[in-house]
């Protein structure tokens, strides 16, 4: 069994337990409502059924003493069923509220979970994976609760009624039966917590292979521009042999299990029948009390063959629980603190104070920023240039506090973005990136996402404003189109002039431009630049750019190299110094060639 086996079910159970004591009223009328039902359907009507057969056994009747003498055994039958039924609606009610209101509550703890993550943790997770892990932990509760529920507590029941109800009358029949089914419960368990891993390993294959679907499907254009469905394919191949691998360890151990408790079973009723054909000679067991034996012996026999299942499916709940209980145990690499404030910017002013950073990836380290400094006015526009890996895009993640630093501090208007709450800092920075992030939603809703009590006229004009207005009006739909999902019924530059329409609405005094024209053609690009011009009025800006040509015309130019500030100024001083932003500038005009 996995050394970690036990501790992820305790803490599967821990945040089912947070759920259900949300809804106890519920859970205990499920409890009390199930317990009166077994009690009487399978209990009360066998003991009314066996004193009829001992008053049967004791001589007849003649028919106008029917009703005299088994009326109360005819009303006691009645009210029993009529109770017990009772019970049984009162069960599935309680049952189907219960569901509902967890499921409620077990998808607002994961989306949270998932929500307030640091985009480290997503990007080394599947997206598919998470989804699935989401769906998997709420119907593993709904399997949880059902199996507590049948067979579990029918079982409680049964040894409790059948020691209550024959130990007074037949003692050494019960103490046999108690000793049986004991090892027949611990025999279940011992196999149970053997196959948990087997579970767990099972439903980690299952999330793999939905990753993999995933993935394939989300970049399903590089597929087939590529020519790689077969290569794909081998991969999703591998993945769905290793879920056939790994289920089918889970179901021999499960056969095997399944195999030694039937042989106890069987042993269980060889006792029975012995007990039944001699008891009356033996022992002057009454007819109705053999009755008894027989019916409740094989009642709870029944219920303990449901262990088996009840285990298997308690097996693979847990299993299919435990991606998204590691996904919640998963410390948060950014939090905020305890009663930490919100952030209020009214100018703008950016500060890198000794900055160190590094990203972990295992057990390395890389190192990014070493007593990095930098200091950005408010209202003025700084362009973030250099090559690949100098920590551009970096930066500007650290200021958005999607990451957080190990060292130094990053202040907003002289405010440490770590002590202030990330909803507020993000909510002050309007951020847009080369790719721009559309939902599967309305253009309006999509425009209107940071400002979402923005009127139709307003959205309108942050339309008009970022140059996307006219080819919105000419949709058939126009702002009710459906973008697509991550916006793909758009052309990139119409996507682009989305999100800063987006930008332009939430009205941010800081922005931040993570090479946000590098993907376009020239004519989108034109477009986008114009618009961008409005988008950076008044504001603070950084931009970060590989094509020099967006950054050539703001306040100041910073050129990173390995973390380092190597070169900072407009750009004309810079052209005139001959460095390394020069040397870029000459590469990407021609200059340099000539």
């Amino acid at each position: 069994m996995s050394r970690n086996a036990p501790s992820t079910t305790r803490r599967t159970l821990h945040y089912y337990w947070q759920v259900t004591r949300k809804h106890l009223g519920l859970f205990a009328a499920l409890m009390a409502s199930t317990f009166l039902f077994v009690a009487l359907l399978s209990y009360g009507n066998p003991y009314v059924m066996s004193l009829v057969v001992d008053r049967v056994s004791e001589g007849s009747i003649t028919s106008d003493q029917v009703f005299s003498t088994y009326g109360p055994y005819i009303v006691a039958l009645i009210a029993i069923n009529l109770v017990g039924q009772a019970a049984s609606k009162l069960q599935d009610y309680t049952m189907y509220k219960l569901e509902i209101a967890a499921a409620y509550d077990l998808a607002t703890m994961s989306f949270d979970a998932l929500c307030n993550q640091s985009m480290s943790f997503h990007s080394n997770r599947f997206g598919g994976t998470l989804v699935s892990q989401t769906s998997k932990f709420m119907s593993a509760y709904q399997q949880l609760l059902e199996t507590i529920t049948f067979p579990f507590l029918p079982v409680v029941c049964s040894v409790i009624f059948t020691c209550a109800i024959l130990a007074p009358r037949v003692p050494l029949y019960v103490v046999i039966l108690m000793v049986l089914l004991a090892i027949y419960a611990c025999v279940s368990y011992y196999m149970y917590k053997r196959i948990l891993s087997l579970n767990e390993k099972a439903a980690s294959a299952q999330n793999q292979l939905s990753g993999e679907l995933s993935d394939s499907v989300a970049n399903i254009l590089a597929v087939k521009t590529s020519g790689r469905e077969d290569y794909e394919r081998a991969l999703f191949d591998q993945a769905n042999r290793n879920v056939v691998e790994r289920d089918s360890k889970r179901m021999w151990a499960s056969l095997t299990r399944g195999i030694i408790t039937a042989a106890i079973t069987v042993v269980i009723m060889s006792v029975v029948a012995v007990f039944i054909a001699g008891g009356n000679a033996w022992f002057g067991i009454t007819p109705g009390t053999l009755v008894m034996m027989f019916t409740y012996t094989y009642t709870a026999t029944n219920q303990f063959n449901f262990i088996n299942n009840g285990l298997q499916r308690f097996n693979r709940a847990f299993g299919d629980a435990s991606g998204m209980t590691a996904t919640l145990d998963e410390p948060r690499l950014v939090a905020d603190k305890p009663g930490a404030p919100a952030m209020v910017v009214r100018e703008g002013t950016i500060d890198f104070q000794n900055i160190g950073f590094y990203y972990t990836d295992g057990n390395v380290k890389t190192p990014v920023f070493d007593d990095f400094n930098l200091h950005i006015p408010a209202g003025q526009r700084v362009g973030l240039v250099g090559l690949s890996g100098a920590g551009k895009t970096t930066l500007t993640k650290l200021l958005l506090r999607l990451s957080d630093i190990q060292d130094g501090r990053i202040l907003i208007d002289g405010q440490n973005v770590a002590d202030c709450t990330q909803q507020s800092l993000r909510r002050s920075i309007a951020y847009v990136p080369q790719e721009a992030l559309l939902f599967h939603r309305t253009i309006a809703e999509n425009i209107s996402y940071g400002r979402p009590d923005a009127t139709m006229e307003q959205i309108r004009e942050a339309a008009r404003q970022a140059n996307a207005l006219e080819f919105i009006e000419n949709l058939p739909q126009g702002f009710e189109t459906i973008t697509g999902e991550r916006g793909v019924k758009l052309s990139g530059g119409q996507r682009q002039r989305v999100a800063i329409a987006r930008a332009l609405l939430a009205d941010c005094p800081v922005l931040v431009l993570d090479e946000a024209t590098s993907a376009l053609d020239s004519e989108s690009e034109a477009l986008v630049q114009d618009a961008l011009k409005t988008l950076m009025r008044g504001r603070t800006c950084i931009v970060v750019a590989h094509r020099l040509s967006t950054v050539a015309s703001l306040d100041r130019i910073v050129v990173l190299d390995h973390g380092k500030v190597v070169e900072d100024g407009p750009h004309a001083e810079l052209i005139k110094v001959g460095g390394e932003y020069a040397h870029l500038w000459d590469r990407q005009t021609g200059a340099y060639l000539e």
